[in-house]
């Protein structure tokens, strides 16, 4: 219930059920590691300081316990319901545990192995590499997943919150290389 609370935008009934399970007895880590779980999973990039929040509140727990630490839940509890809403990581992770477990046997690109030692150099590792901090945009065009996945996109923001300004990055990011493709 508190999750779906806080998922629903409801403080009030967030604070409630928070307080139902902190005043039944449960345990304030296992409702500190929940809190953070909904930052990941229902907020995600639409707020970044929401991972920040939860893991805070988690420290009070373990520095001033309870009946101490009810308040910092609260407080994360709180920021969490109003906080704008996303689950673009969730449902983006999801798709790449399919894709890893579907295409475990895929090689590492060459250009992106690092080749620490005189044989690895000799069998291409890193050759092709481009390094983006040398790159006056600071981008290029190297592609970084394996062959058969080169065109998948995993993470596509939402309109909410900083995750607006993250898609338009993204969106002239694709842009850049879509024009430098072009050349």
């Amino acid at each position: 219930a508190l999750h779906k609370s806080v998922r629903n935008s409801d403080p009030d009934a967030a604070l409630y059920w928070l307080g139902r399970m902190l005043e039944a007895g449960e345990d304030p880590l296992y409702v500190a590691r929940r809190l953070i779980r909904m930052a990941s999973e229902d907020i995600g990039l639409a707020d970044p300081e929401a991972l920040a929040v939860t893991v805070a509140a988690m420290q009070a727990v373990h520095f001033i316990g309870m009946p101490e630490a009810d308040l910092a839940l609260a407080e994360a509890a709180v920021y969490l319901a109003l906080a704008p809403k996303s689950n673009a990581l969730y449902m983006g992770y999801g798709e790449v545990k399919s894709d890893a477990q579907r295409t475990v046997a895929e090689p590492v690109p060459l250009h992106l192995r690092n080749p620490v030692t005189g044989l690895m150099a000799n069998f291409s590792y890193g050759r092709g590499y481009q390094y983006a901090h040398e790159a006056p945009e600071k981008l290029t065009d190297m592609s970084c997943l394996p062959e058969n996945l080169k065109d998948r996109r995993y993470y596509q923001p939402t309109d909410e919150g900083f995750e607006k300004k993250l898609k338009e990055k993204l969106k002239a990011i694709e842009e850049w290389r879509r024009k430098r493709s072009a050349k």
